[in-house]
């Protein structure tokens, strides 16, 4: 069956709102007192195909279109929703084939069956219960309790120069305190090309952003030094120059909006999943089918 209104099917699939006339469009003209009545408004959820009676309706789509990727959504919108509808309405036939031969008595299909079953209602659950902690008043007292109350943490601008020997290391140091230019010596003689291309400039960091050894050491450090002793990591031999050092400015709400999100809903998921497990009876048992004994209570520290 052809979708013969596709861009508008599209759209309504893509805004998730009502099919509407357009805003742009004229205003009709009073209609006289004896005209017919008014046409009724277009359905929001109309019929689009049908496959042995099992009818297939435009939610269906948008059911469809919310699993695609970012990507495969910009395709054009007569591409996307014919994309989707064939692919459900060849579903349908699979299925009523399928149906029709008895698959779904099979022990291994009942079983994958009930295992899509559990996994959308544990889902549905956890969307119920999660959905409504994960809020945007929620996200600004996360960020207003983990990132505006707080100072920001301490970071430095630095240089490096990696070498492969301790010896080649002090050789550098040397002739840095004799004059020689850290940005040189960088492009010259530093094994990390990434960084040598640019004289060794690393930007701005924090401790944990880089290896414990090589931090320990430059944050020992007062800007506008050089290390007088080369630092070895797991990568060589490194001669370091600090430039300056800051209190990292507090990111703004919008940049870690998305990662407090994530992080709320990671929590409340642990949280839920805790819950559910204090209210039932769980029994684990070991290879000979021995119900395993629960593991004795920590005893309270005095």
């Amino acid at each position: 069956m052809r979708l013969t209104r596709p861009a508008l099917f599209c759209a309504a699939l893509i805004s998730g709102t009502t099919l509407v006339a357009p805003a742009f469009a004229a205003p009709a003209p009073a209609a006289p007192a004896n005209a017919a009545p008014a046409a009724a408004p277009a359905d929001a959820n109309p019929l689009i195909a049908s496959v042995n009676g099992q009818k297939i309706y435009l939610d269906d789509v948008k059911h469809a279109a919310a699993s695609l990727p970012p990507q495969a959504r910009q395709l054009p919108p007569n591409t996307l929703v014919n994309i989707l509808l064939n692919q459900i309405v060849s579903q349908k036939a699979i299925q009523i084939d399928a149906l029709k031969e008895g698959l779904d008595k099979k022990p291994e299909v009942k079983a994958q069956m009930q295992e899509a079953a559990d996994n959308a209602l544990q889902n549905a659950y956890l969307q119920e219960k999660v959905a409504p902690m994960v809020t945007e008043d929620a996200i600004k007292q996360t960020y207003q309790a983990n990132y505006a109350s707080k100072k920001g943490e301490q970071e430095i601008h630095a240089r490096h120069i990696l070498v492969a020997d301790e010896a080649t290391a002090k050789d550098i140091i040397k002739q840095l305190d004799k004059g020689a230019k850290f940005e040189d010596l960088a492009k010259k003689l530093s094994t990390d090309k990434g960084s040598g291309a640019s004289g060794g400039d690393l930007g701005w960091f924090k401790k944990d952003d880089m290896l414990p050894e090589f931090s320990k050491a430059a944050f020992a450090m007062k800007p506008g030094t050089i290390s007088q002793t080369p630092v070895k990591t797991q990568y060589g031999w490194h001669v370091i120059q600090v430039l300056a050092s800051r209190e990292a400015p507090v990111p703004p709400l919008d940049q870690v909006h998305d990662e407090i999100r994530q992080q709320l809903i990671r929590d409340n998921v642990r949280k839920i999943v805790d819950d559910a497990q204090k209210k039932v009876k769980i029994v684990r048992y070991d290879a000979q089918g021995k119900p395993i004994a629960d593991a004795p209570a920590t005893p309270a520290k005095k």
